[in-house]
């Protein structure tokens, strides 16, 4: 299966005088992983229904294999952050009713879905009513509806929001056999661990504009390609040799600036030198997190929690 590509050009959304989207260009390859970042209301949401023609652009095109996407053209799957199911209705029910509005056959669509809820755990609730499942069972049944017809293109808005770490590794998994399958997917999330998993490039829009793009490392190395990593018992000395970024125990995580040197040696000399107790140092890459406390300031660092799911949600 080959993926679809994606265009985006020039594209502009205004909403009265308030501009949420502006003059935004980026491409995706067939078969690519691509991860569309940013803080809550920097136009994610905004270019994805742009893109599925569920909002009409100000200006610019968008373009799915060179056209503007008609729901005739199918093969997209879109997993929207709000999900939406019907209730009242049992699970099978369901997934074999959207099957069929995705182009299988009954009995296929049926078979199916019966197949993927025995993968994911929910084999006993089938007959359920979706109501009496919990958000993360419910989330598993939209992501199975989401990509049953095998997708070119796979469209995820916080695929795994909720979700425990067993749960959301188990999401990723069936994300990446869809990659695997040659699947375009665009992967919207807060969580920085996916997007290192899975995308083999990323664009961060902030204020509707595209603050960084390219692959992970080409978008580390922009914003200065390493951090160190180091073991501190008691405060950060000042030094013009780096920028703080933050703790975690008695760990400190120190920005280079420009006049460091590539290994750290002069940060850990400049350490040793004000008086700090050193216990470990380690110059790594720098973590997207800190990327994306970079770009949108530490008032975003709440977007990048994982989600603590709610008693249940992630059977």
């Amino acid at each position: 299966m080959s993926g679809a590509s994606i265009g985006v050009r020039d594209f502009v959304m205004r909403f009265g005088d308030r501009t949420v989207v502006d003059g935004l260009s980026f491409d995706i390859a067939p078969g690519e992983t691509f991860g569309l970042l940013g803080s809550n209301g920097s136009g994610k949401t905004t270019t994805i229904r742009a893109l599925l023609g569920i909002t009409t652009p100000t200006a610019g095109t968008l373009t799915i294999d060179g056209h503007p996407y008609r729901p005739a053209t199918g093969g997209i799957g879109y997993l929207p952050e709000e999900r939406g199911l019907y209730r009242k209705e049992s699970v099978i029910d369901v997934m074999t009713y959207f099957g069929q509005l995705r182009g299988l056959g009954r009995h296929e669509a049926t078979a199916w879905s019966h197949e993927y809820l025995e993968r994911v755990g929910l084999a006993d609730r089938a007959k359920l009513r979706v109501d009496k499942l919990s958000g993360g069972q419910q989330q598993k049944v939209q992501l199975g509806i989401t990509i049953m017809d095998r997708p070119r293109l796979l469209i995820l808005d916080e695929p795994t929001k909720g979700l425990d770490p067993v749960n959301r590794r188990l999401l990723l998994d069936l994300v990446d056999e869809r990659k695997a399958d040659g699947a375009t997917v665009i992967l919207v999330t807060h969580h920085m661990d996916e997007v290192e998993r899975l995308c083999d490039r990323i664009l961060l829009l902030k204020d509707g504009a595209a603050a960084a793009y390219g692959t992970i490392p080409d978008v580390q190395d922009a914003f200065g390609g390493a951090v160190a990593k180091v073991g501190l018992d008691g405060s950060v000395p000042p030094s013009p040799l780096y920028r703080f970024a933050r703790h975690e125990g008695h760990v400190a995580y120190l920005v280079p600036t420009r006049a460091a040197a590539a290994d750290g040696s002069d940060i850990l000399a400049s350490l040793v030198g004000a008086g700090a107790h050193v216990t470990g140092f380690e110059m790594r890459r720098i973590p997207l997190d800190e990327i994306f406390v970079q770009v949108y300031g530490h008032d975003a660092g709440a977007d990048l929690v994982a989600e603590e799911p709610t008693a249940g949600a992630a059977a």
